[in-house]
């Protein structure tokens, strides 16, 4: 009866330090100085912030403002494409530090660690450069594609009245696809950042316009796993610093023509 008592009292012992060594905590901070990388998730297929270049090579706004954020830090930078759908699992797998790719704080403060916003986004419906279609109330009938875990699909889900009237309501894996399927005519118009979406009017083929009328106003940030202030902070720092020295207007005017970051210099 002893030895039955015995096994008993072990096998509890073992379940309880498994669940302590495998769960994971929000209090982890990251400040371990022997850190030698910074992996940065982001989706591909996101121009102008993350994306494969005509080289073969992945480039963009944000991958840029990454780079220079890991030299800085004396940190190698590895660049890792992810799929949207599983950016929260790839964050909380340890797979990457921190997603930045033209990442919407507003409406997931809660869910991440973030840095202040670097840019100001308006999530925006875009149809085809001749189409009837002039404002929302035009959507009605027609059929409207969003990038899946979007946020113009969570602006979306707060305007739901709006949604109600669309003919057809599909989600797409990512805007390069959606895009396509607008030019072919497959759908009438796409929801999604207006910052991608005027990158492509303006260096792609593709002949679209945005309407005038925004489905919401948020704010880019770099998002980490919740709890992860040790990294948080040294990237936030750096950024700082690079708004004070014209770092990030450089690179911004490269690819926007102008500065549209909203980092506060120091």
């Amino acid at each position: 009866m002893k030895k039955r008592y015995l096994l008993i009292t072990l096998m509890i012992l073992l379940i309880s330090i498994t669940a302590c060594t495998s769960k994971k905590t929000t209090d982890d901070t990251y400040t371990d100085d022997e850190k030698t990388t910074f992996a940065v998730g982001f989706d591909q297929d996101f121009p102008p912030m993350g994306f494969i270049g005509e080289d073969g090579e992945f480039t963009g706004f944000d991958l840029n403002l990454a780079k220079e954020v890991a030299e800085r830090l004396d940190l190698e930078l590895i660049l890792q494409p992810i799929s949207w759908d599983a950016k929260d699992m790839e964050l909380e797998s340890g797979n990457i530090d921190c997603i930045w790719n033209g990442f919407t704080i507003t409406g997931r403060e809660e869910n991440y660690t973030w840095t202040d916003a670097y840019m100001a986004n308006d999530q925006v419906f875009v149809v085809k450069e001749d189409s009837e279609i002039e404002k929302k109330e035009d959507l009605a009938g027609k059929t409207v594609v969003v990038q899946a875990d979007s946020s113009a699909e969570a602006a979306l889900k707060e305007n739901q009245d709006l949604v109600d009237t669309f003919g057809d309501y599909l989600t797409a894996a990512d805007y390069n696809m959606a895009l396509m399927d607008l030019q072919s005519g497959a759908v009438d118009a796409v929801a999604m950042d207006s910052i991608v979406a005027n990158y492509h009017i303006e260096k792609k083929d593709g002949k679209f316009s945005v309407l005038d009328e925004s489905l919401s106003s948020e704010g880019y940030g770099v998002g980490f796993l919740l709890g992860n202030t040790g990294l948080r902070d040294k990237v936030q720092s750096t950024l700082e610093e690079m708004a004070e020295d014209g770092t990030l207007e450089k690179i911004s005017t490269e690819w926007f023509g102008k500065d549209i970051t909203t980092i506060n210099k120091k």
